[in-house]
């Protein structure tokens, strides 16, 4: 289900945005930090709920994807793709990933929903940075990776803005949550076990 093997098809569609920043004179580690400003954006929509909020934090989250996309082209495209950039990008997308998910959690009070989703997302990425580490090369496979979880956050949030009721209990949020919380550690267990084969 991962959109990560459709990367090759987002950098043809991301070169006229890239030229664009390019040209506006925008250097890789400014999208990043844009993108990120978007992230924090989203998790205040989400908290504040209600329904020009949702539409408002699912728009947020989408143009946190796309510039996420374009800070790594832009690097490459200006020749100054670098381990430091690297690492602001995970960082920040790492934080990005927080605050979305903790204001999802706190505009509808659903706090153990929220540390189980954040705990599966953080270990998912967890999981892709430590295969790294140990010489297997950068993770972005299993069942879902950061550009569906985007997906998914952008999807659940304009579904919340327009049809908020609960279905057996759950708002649309509370789902999303749930769906991160069994679906993120599921993930992250197959990364390991994906890395651990490849060890053995």
């Amino acid at each position: 289900m991962t959109l990560d093997q459709y990367r090759s098809v987002a950098n043809r569609l991301l070169e006229p945005f890239v030229g664009a920043a390019d040209r506006l004179g925008l250097s890789p580690d400014g999208v990043s930090v844009v993108a990120f400003g978007f992230a924090l954006a989203a998790g205040v929509a989400f908290y504040l709920g209600g329904t020009m909020w949702y539409a408002l934090g699912g728009l947020f989250v989408f143009l946190n994807g796309w510039l996420d996309l374009v800070d790594g082209a832009l690097a490459r495209a200006q020749g100054i793709a670098s381990e430091g950039g690297d690492l602001l990008d995970h960082v920040l997308d790492r934080y990005a990933d927080i605050a979305m998910l903790v204001g999802l959690a706190a505009g509808i009070d659903a706090y153990g929903l929220g540390l189980a989703a954040v705990t599966g997302v953080l270990m998912t990425s967890y999981l892709g940075t430590q295969i790294q580490a140990v010489g297997l090369g950068r993770a972005y496979g299993g069942l879902v990776g950061r550009a569906d979880r985007l997906a998914l956050i952008g999807l659940f949030a304009f579904v919340a803005a327009a049809a908020p009721r609960p279905v057996f209990g759950l708002s649309p949020v509370g789902w999303l949550l749930a769906l991160f919380a069994v679906i993120g550690h599921f993930t992250a267990l197959q990364r390991f076990w994906g890395a651990w084969s490849d060890l053995s």
